[in-house]
């Protein structure tokens, strides 16, 4: 039998998947990810449209809430503008 470990990063991009918002806080003590925002960032240069959602906690704190979305026809017109002054053909 084969057992298949699945990165930190990649367990992530399987719960925002599923559905689920969570906090750097909530994703770093969950998935033991020192750096959350940066892997955030990786899924988001992966092509991911992973949004932050600012809210507020019972407590007033102001906290990120990080989800997965479908980019907006201006974040798509945005990067397929960015590429073209790289000169790629698309």
């Amino acid at each position: 039998m084969t057992t298949v470990t699945m990165t930190k990063k990649a367990r992530l991009l399987e719960a925002l998947k599923s559905g689920e918002q969570m906090t750097a806080k909530q994703i770093s003590a969950r998935f033991g990810i020192a750096n959350p925002t940066a892997t955030v960032s990786d899924l988001r240069f992966d092509g991911y449209a992973v949004y932050g959602n600012q809210g507020t906690l019972s407590d007033g704190t102001q906290v990120t809430r990080y989800r997965l979305g479908t980019p907006s026809r201006a974040i798509v017109a945005a990067g397929i503008r960015a590429l073209a002054t790289q000169g790629v053909s698309i």
